[in-house]
């Protein structure tokens, strides 16, 4: 098969089948030297799986058809899940040691250790990648999922393929952090390096990529430049996905407005704000309070740590949204999991109902456990591979609610339903499900705990526009349904912290303002939110001149 000149990478024809399943059904595609080529689609519609035939990784027992050509051997791969491929054993910068080291051995022996340390830090650079030198020393479990993202990417770099695969590469990520890592994705492609980018973030699609493919059910419905298909999608999958109003997860009651002629401005129906009936009812009872929490992370031994949070105090009422918003490392997620008991190094304590809640989960009660529930962002990791996702979703009702088995799987079988999960998940392991479709099977389990509190760590940030727009109509159902429910959510998106009642933004493990939604993102009181609003209301406009940029280098 010859391929063109300008092509580093190409699919065709490519089936992939995993028992009776066909995972991908005919797809092709062409990566071309110094351009983006996204693949899109809903959860479960074969991105990753065709993303990594390039790589030559398929899942276990699938029958593979079809042809792979890469013209450089060298693949680089930043996966949805980053946890997944970093070893929790070694410290972050080990790998890219080991890396830089076989890329230095020609020379003398006196000048490698300098040259490798070189090289380490620009791709660290190049990664965005903060405090590199006390990052390199921390492990994997001591990294927000933004930082561990980066450091996979600066693995990639490192390598200097000529083709890099990116797995949903600005998921879970504010909107700063998310403006540097296109802007490191332009100047990767102005290298000559072709990039796959597999995404659900359809704004970074729209202004990053040349052309775009877009996947249902494994196939291709519709390919082409991004602007032809965008502008005049011809099928009807294309057009939900892009569609008006969806671009951004926008949500009722909040809109972004990203003119470019005039300042970003944010606009809030306060009318829409779920907690105007809270708010007019005046109820001020806390089902969770934080008091003065300062969480740690140990440094080269228990005697030396170093403060992640500082004095972080909460109140969260029943039946209340509380969105904590803030850049990758910032300290949202151990907030999160100091809550769920999952993070016990800290001082301060934490209250539900008034009651201290222990900081381990192993000391919490059954009724404690079920009242506080946590959904990762990395879902995968949170389940068990050798266990069917039903067992796993309804040994939750039993263990922490002593309902009888028959019960537990009848409710949770409705519950998967509801979050968009069909029969043929149900009875599947894990490993055989997409990251979205085992994020809204982590939802669904946590719900069947009928907790008190729910604390979700950017668990939208994985899904298409399709499967968002589900998740938040189950979790606005439940606070209709379940006034004693409340909702901390964690999240990089302003689009969906706008849906909560009140904001949190922390900055490197401080609280720098607090407040009700509508004022925090109207008239943010610390140059910090500022410049986070400003960044999420350019939208695509901070990604738009690098692209034409590029485009203009190439013209």
């Amino acid at each position: 098969m010859s391929v063109a000149a300008d092509v580093v990478a190409e699919v065709e024809d490519l089936r992939v089948e995993v028992g009776d399943r066909t995972v991908v059904d005919g797809v092709s595609l062409r990566v071309r030297a110094g351009t983006v080529t996204a693949l899109v689609g809903a959860s479960g519609s074969g991105k990753t799986t065709t993303g990594l035939a390039l790589l030559g990784a398929y899942p276990p027992g699938a029958r593979v058809s079809g042809t792979v050509t890469v013209t450089d051997r060298l693949v680089g791969h930043v996966p949805q899940h980053p946890a997944a491929v970093l070893n929790p054993a070694r410290r972050a910068g080990a790998l890219l040691t080991d890396i830089a080291r076989t890329q230095v051995r020609h020379l003398p022996r006196r000048e490698r250790a300098r040259a490798a340390a070189t090289r380490i830090n620009e791709a660290l650079s190049r990664a965005q990648l903060t405090y590199p030198s006390e990052l390199l020393r921390r492990y994997p479990h001591q990294l927000s999922g933004g930082q561990q993202q980066r450091v996979v990417l600066a693995q990639a770099l490192l390598l200097g393929a000529h083709v890099v695969v990116a797995d949903e590469p600005t998921t879970g990520q504010d909107a700063l952090t998310k403006r540097r890592i296109v802007a490191e994705l332009v100047s990767v492609v102005r290298q000559g390096i072709g990039v796959l980018l597999l995404s659900h973030d359809l704004d970074v699609v729209r202004e990053l990529a040349d052309e775009v493919v877009v996947l249902k059910g494994g196939r291709v419905v519709e390919a082409g430049p991004v602007e032809q298909v965008v502008a005049g999608a011809r099928h009807a999958w294309t057009r939900q996905l892009f569609g008006a109003g969806e671009e951004s997860g926008a949500v009722p009651g909040m809109r972004i407005d990203t003119g470019h002629d005039a300042p970003p401005e944010v606009k809030i129906d306060a009318d829409a704000s779920p907690g105007a009936a809270l708010e007019a009812r005046g109820e001020t009872g806390a089902v969770l309070e934080v008091r003065d929490l300062t969480a740690h992370h140990h440094r080269g031994g228990a005697r030396h740590t170093v403060d992640v949070l500082r004095d972080v105090s909460l109140r969260v009422r029943p039946g209340e949204r509380v969105a904590v918003v803030g850049r990758s490392g910032s300290g949202k997620t151990t907030l999160g999991r100091c809550l769920a008991g999952l993070h016990r190094t800290y001082d301060g304590e934490v209250h539900l109902d008034g009651v201290p809640l222990p900081r381990s989960l192993r000391n919490r009660t059954p009724r404690q456990l079920a009242a506080v529930q946590y959904v990762f962002q990395d879902a995968h990791s949170s389940f068990d591979e050798h266990r069917t996702l039903l067992a796993q979703v309804a040994r939750t009702a039993v263990r922490l609610r002593g309902a009888t088995p028959v019960d537990a799987a009848r409710e949770a079988e409705a519950l998967l339903a509801e979050v968009g999960l069909r029969e043929q998940h149900l009875h599947s392991r894990p490993g055989r499900l997409s990251g979205g479709e085992l994020q809204r099977a982590a939802l669904a389990r946590a719900l069947l705990a009928r907790p008190r509190v729910l604390v979700c760590d950017e668990i939208t940030s994985g899904l298409d526009t399709v499967a968002r727009r589900t998740i938040l109509a189950v979790l606005d159902r439940l606070l209709c349904d379940q006034p004693d429910l409340a909702l901390v959510w964690i999240t990089h998106d302003l689009n969906t912290a706008a849906r909560a009642d009140r904001i949190l933004v922390l900055d490197t493990g401080d609280v720098v303002e607090q407040g009700p939604a509508t004022r925090v993102l109207t008239s943010p009181g610390h140059p910090f939110t500022a410049a986070l609003v400003e960044a999420s209301g350019e939208g695509g406009g901070a990604i738009r001149g690098p692209r034409t940029a590029t485009r203009a280098q190439d013209s």
